[in-house]
């Protein structure tokens, strides 16, 4: 069960969750810097109009934006191969509107991209990981605006072309297929929402749930137009697309519950992969679109871009698994990654209520690689937890290197299968804000940061156990997971 010698291992995090720095520099507002934070009890809002006297926890994160240079010495300390991130757009173009770009947005990254290069670390850089600039949401309502896909070209081919030596892999967009889901209106098509309401919005009418896969479909031509452009510029490159995993079983052997699962996993998965992998619709979904009443406005051409524009590998999270059924009494819910189903009463659960399956990530890796055949890269996984210093003043997350453990050894069985995998970066490699909630108390990283959930911290980084053990996979290319 060996990795390839050129496994990608490493860590990865998102500039609104990260980065901070929300309004200086030139940079200009983005969609996430407009909702505040919130808890699992308390859901975060949405604001129109940003209140000075409202913690929105995108505009500080946790500074990496002054400390990037710490943080990335301590990702090439632990031994990093790739560090996935995140440019955040409305730096590049403060309301994603401008004919030209913001150079000091530019050079930031720039200083970024030297200093992973310094330790040794390939970049791995997705272009929009849920920052729409504010400018395009509220003139366009997000992506349901078809000219938000030449904004995003003009972005995209910026960043190729200024970064074509630094950078080889990139994504377009992040879990794109969180569009599938009303709950991705907001964050990931950055559609506007009604003042001060919940981000997470579940209730649709026929022409909202238009717009939306409307939406989604602009990011499907975005995507391919870019990976035709990006190819171009350097042919080098290698470029993905993101699929939030959702892995569902049937709760029982009732044929219908398998039936339901089936569908499931098509639509959480499969619907995206088929578009940016395979080029075009998946055949079940002119029959999704009947059933569900649903029209997609697309453009003479469109589906030809689709062809063209197919991604180099797939890259996916992976947290979880649920179980669906279609029996009414069957009501214990479980979620996870804003993904909700039923609870699987094989499987324990994280302080948060996600239940953790590591077999589940070798039944996806298997599942996904079976349909395309090209090489696939965990890109998130990870435990979030609550983590206390002890008194011995150090932070002992035994608990989360047993989770990484199991999810690895998991993966190496998927390799033994046949699968080919490319590389593992695992989730909030150094503390950051939560996308579902905007905390901070649900830490994930192997590097402590001295902030809390109402912004109190001095940003101060501190090595977890968790750091030495990743270290020491690192060094031994997965063999030694002690």
């Amino acid at each position: 069960m060996t990795l390839r010698k050129d496994f990608l291992w490493g860590g990865a995090t998102a500039a609104n969750q990260y980065e901070g720095g929300w309004n200086i520099d030139g940079k200009g507002a983005g969609v996430p810097d407009h909702i505040r934070g919130g808890t699992v009890t308390a859901p975060r809002l949405w604001d129109k109009e940003i209140d000075e006297n409202v913690y929105y926890p995108s505009h500080e994160a946790v500074d990496f934006y002054h400390r990037y240079e710490e943080d990335i010495d301590l990702m090439g300390e632990m031994g990093f191969k790739c560090f996935r991130m995140s440019i955040n757009w409305s730096r590049i173009y403060p309301t994603g509107m401008e004919e030209e770009p913001n150079r000091k947005g530019l050079d930031f990254y720039h200083k970024v991209f030297q200093r992973c290069k310094e330790n040794g670390i390939e970049p791995l850089v997705t272009l929009s990981h849920y920052e729409l600039p504010w400018g395009l949401s509220e003139k366009y309502n997000g992506w349901t605006g078809r000219e938000v896909i030449d904004h995003f070209v003009r972005y995209a081919t910026t960043c190729f072309e200024e970064y074509k030596n630094e950078v080889k892999y990139w994504l377009t967009f992040n879990e794109i297929n969180i569009g599938v889901q009303p709950f991705g209106r907001i964050m990931s098509l950055g559609m506007q929402g009604i003042d001060h309401k919940p981000m997470f919005i579940l209730n649709e009418t026929k022409e909202e749930k238009d717009d939306r896969f409307t939406a989604l479909h602009n990011q499907f031509v975005a995507s391919a137009k870019a990976v035709v452009i990006g190819h171009k510029i350097n042919p080098d490159f290698k470029i993905g697309n993101m699929i939030a995993g959702s892995l569902s079983y049937p709760y029982t052997c009732d044929p219908k519950d398998v039936k339901e699962a089936d569908d499931s996993f098509n639509m959480s998965n499969f619907f995206c992969g088929d578009v940016q992998v395979r080029g075009h619709y998946p055949y079940y979904a002119k029959r999704y679109f009947k059933d569900n009443n649903i029209d997609v406005r697309m453009e003479d051409g469109d589906l030809e871009i689709l062809k063209k524009g197919t991604v180099d590998f797939y890259s996916f999270s992976y947290y979880m698994s649920s179980c669906v059924s279609t029996h009414p009494e069957v009501n214990d819910k479980a979620s996870g990654n804003m993904f909700s189903g039923l609870k699987n009463p094989y499987l324990e659960a994280s302080d948060w209520g996600w239940q953790i399956d590591p077999e589940g990530l070798r039944t996806y890796l298997n599942r996904v690689y079976g349909r395309y055949e090209i090489p696939l890269m965990v890109v998130e996984n990870g435990l979030g937890a609550n983590d206390e210093r002890s008194e011995d003043g150090c932070f002992h997350d035994t608990y989360r290197i047993d989770y990484l453990r199991k999810h690895i050894e998991a993966m190496k069985e998927a390799v033994e299968d046949g699968v080919d995998l490319m590389g593992y970066t695992m989730w909030g490699c150094v503390d950051l804000v939560s996308a579902s909630t905007g905390e901070m108390k649900k830490r994930y990283g192997f590097i402590y940061v001295d902030r809390d959930n109402d912004g109190n911290g001095d940003f101060h980084r501190e090595r977890k156990d968790s750091f030495y053990w990743y270290k020491k996979v690192i060094e031994s290319n997965g063999e030694d997971l002690d």
